[in-house]
């Protein structure tokens, strides 16, 4: 009764937040109306390795510029006074304005920047490949006509079917979804846009399909690098430094880098708090059947924290043993891996499992989740372990053989049982902390709640209800975990008479 409380006031205090968010912001800009000369010492957010990012370093010297690591939390600063402008493609920069009327595009460009397809490099045939392709749909006009449906116009177009390729040999393509024109997910929860429709046809002039996987953009040439991926399309400028890690097709798109900066004439979102919240219910939840992308991020990000936990707590154990093993050589060992996973942040090691360790080989990146996380959790309950052991007398042991107990004997049926019930209020605190810790999984290419939410954020633009939905799903993924493990723990307590 009294968790249902906790998680009922929580609920309460969620949407009060996210009524108060939403009904406070009225879309005045910090500075005034902007001009570009007037962003010379301003708070200018860039996304890390994009064309806005040496496009801003160069047009703005003066600037405090901040990294961002996708457009759409770019947008979300913007909207919450933290910068004030966003420098990226004015293409994507008009998409997102034409949804937020308290944003606006400034029309004198920051920079113009060729855009380019990302090929891994040593692979001469495939560039010369898509080279030619990318040449033959320019002559023939179809570049053209992609460029006016996709880039002219108030709403985003359906990408037309193609008929299957010749051959099943594929090309892996690496993009992040969520920077329309170029690349989103649409109403049908799949990756679409002007880019993708580009590979798709690249690949069908090949003979080849395309299998396009949906990750973060800083992890994009890294993929490129191990061989995770062919091509990558993410409105890639062309950068003297950027071709001494791949190489770079012809350019397919004369990219122009502008400047989004708060409207002083945009309208007011003042309103209700109730109509507020009832209408981001329905564009973030309902329109275009976006649940169904929460119930598949959901499901991801449970079946990875759950398998980890496994993996992790049977590899703890035998660290565990090892750890308390007379044989100075198995202790070392057990030392050096605890000491080593325990230093490396997790979404290093993941990166590291991922690009590194299975450079060369097609694994799911589910299963290369489950084991990172299961590496790491494995380092801390190892010695969450080994103290609980060592906690207990050991009177106990020396009783357990007298009554004739082996040495296995007296452990499991004495000593373990004792242990478990010291374990379980750390143990459970390390559980919830890995759950929390899953929601990096995007930079491998998983689409998980966080990205799941990242991806309803660049649709609809709400910086407020997308976020406070998935602290809402963490917290109850984590206050059902904790109510399974304090059932447990009960269990436990009374099956030895406590």
């Amino acid at each position: 009764m009294r968790g249902r409380l906790i998680l009922l006031g929580t609920i309460v205090v969620f949407i009060l937040a996210l009524a108060g968010c939403v009904g406070k912001r009225d879309g005045s800009p910090a500075h005034g109306a902007m001009t570009l000369n007037s962003l010379e010492d301003k708070r200018i957010g860039i996304l890390t390795g994009s064309a806005g990012d040496n496009a801003a370093r160069q047009r703005f010297p003066g600037a405090q510029i901040f990294d961002m690591d996708n457009i759409v939390n770019a947008t979300s600063a913007l909207r919450s006074n933290k910068i004030d402008a966003i420098v990226y493609e004015r293409t994507t920069l008009r998409e997102i304005a034409g949804k937020n009327p308290d944003l606006a595009v400034l029309e004198e460009s920051v920079q113009l920047v060729d855009v380019a397809v990302a090929i891994k490099k040593g692979n001469p045939r495939l560039l010369n490949a898509v080279n030619q392709a990318i040449t033959d749909l320019e002559n023939d006009g179809t570049l053209d006509d992609m460029k006016k449906r996709w880039f002219v116009g108030g709403s985003l177009p359906a990408m037309p079917k193609f008929d299957p390729p010749s051959s099943r040999e594929t090309l892996q393509v690496g993009t992040e979804a969520l920077m329309p024109p170029f690349e989103f997910v649409d109403q049908g929860n799949q990756i679409s846009g002007f880019d993708i429709e580009l590979v798709e046809r690249i690949c069908r002039a090949l003979g080849k399909k395309a299998v396009v996987s949906n990750m973060n953009f800083p992890a994009l040439i890294p993929s490129l690098q191990s061989g995770k991926i062919d091509l990558a399309v993410s409105c890639f400028n062309v950068t003297e430094e950027r071709r001494q890690k791949v190489d770079f097709s012809r350019p397919y798109h004369a990219g122009d880098i502008a400047a989004m900066v708060r409207n002083p004439g945009g309208a007011s979102l003042l309103g209700g708090a109730f109509n507020n919240f009832t209408t981001s219910f329905h564009s973030n939840i309902i329109a275009e059947q976006r649940y169904l992308l929460i119930a598949g991020g959901l499901k991801t990000t449970a079946v990875i924290s759950v398998c980890s936990v496994l993996a992790g707590t049977l590899l703890g154990a035998f660290i565990c043993l090892l750890r308390m093993s007379k044989k100075r050589i198995l202790k070392g060992a057990a030392r050096v891996y605890i000491s080593i996973l325990r230093g490396i942040p997790v979404l290093v090691l993941l990166m590291l499992v991922f690009y590194v360790i299975f450079a060369s080989v097609n694994i799911n990146p589910v299963a290369v989740a489950v084991i990172a996380f299961g590496m790491n959790f494995a380092a801390y309950v190892s010695e969450i372990f080994r103290t609980a052991i060592e906690s207990i007398d050991k009177g106990q042991k020396e009783a357990g053989i007298a009554a004739g107990f082996t040495a296995w004997q007296t452990f499991f049926y004495i000593i373990m049982p004792q242990a478990a019930r010291r374990v379980l209020p750390v143990y459970k605190g390390e559980f919830i902390s890995l759950v929390k810790m899953t929601s990096v999984v995007g930079y491998i290419a998983v689409q998980d709640l966080t990205k799941a939410g990242d991806i309803i954020r660049s649709r609809t633009f709400d910086a407020f209800f997308p976020l406070v939905m998935v602290a809402l799903l963490y917290f109850a993924i984590s206050w059902l975990l904790v109510l399974a493990l304090d059932y447990a723990g009960q269990k436990l307590s009374r099956g030895r008479g406590c």
